[in-house]
């Protein structure tokens, strides 16, 4: 039997050439974003394309000059990236080890937020879910008695302590 294959693995050979087309090496950038420039940036502004110089006569042993990354940015934030702009090089050169970056482009545009998921409710204590089995154990067909059990549990769930 095949080992699995992490998803990770997956998502980097299906989306490998899209990045690619926009000068991204991996998706890596992208995965870490928030972790490179720090959550409070990565909230305002995402990397959309990365553009190397041409070099004539260069062989392929020698590393690239650095680009110029290309950076989505809410227009109220575009100042305050403006100033922060050799500090954001500066990280993403140090992630990857070696001068990648070394022009930053801005494009003002809405930055995509990645969804939030809402925590999950607290349990719900013994004693009400005792209540609510009670409630429904009168009722003879299974499948309509856990409907009411469940539906009990979201509403007691979904109520506030007072």
């Amino acid at each position: 039997m095949a080992r699995p294959k992490p998803l990770s693995e997956l998502i980097e050979r299906s989306l490998g050439p899209v990045f690619a087309a926009q000068g991204f090496a991996s998706t890596d950038i992208l995965a870490s974003w928030g972790e490179i420039v720090g959550e409070r940036l990565a909230r305002a502004c995402q990397p959309e394309k990365l553009e190397w110089s041409r070099r004539r006569g260069a062989s392929r042993e020698q590393r690239p000059e650095p680009g110029t990354l290309t950076v989505r940015v809410e227009g109220a934030f575009a100042l305050e990236l403006q100033h922060l702009g050799p500090l954001v090089i500066e990280r993403i050169n140090r992630h990857y080890g070696w001068a990648c970056v070394g022009k930053i482009r801005m494009r003002q545009d809405r930055v995509a937020q990645a969804q939030r998921r809402k925590a999950a409710p607290p349990p719900l204590d013994p004693v009400r879910r005792g209540e609510v089995a009670l409630a429904v154990s009168s009722v003879s067909e299974a499948a309509l008695r856990d409907a009411l059990d469940r539906l009990g549990l979201a509403v007691l769930g979904a109520q506030r302590p007072r």
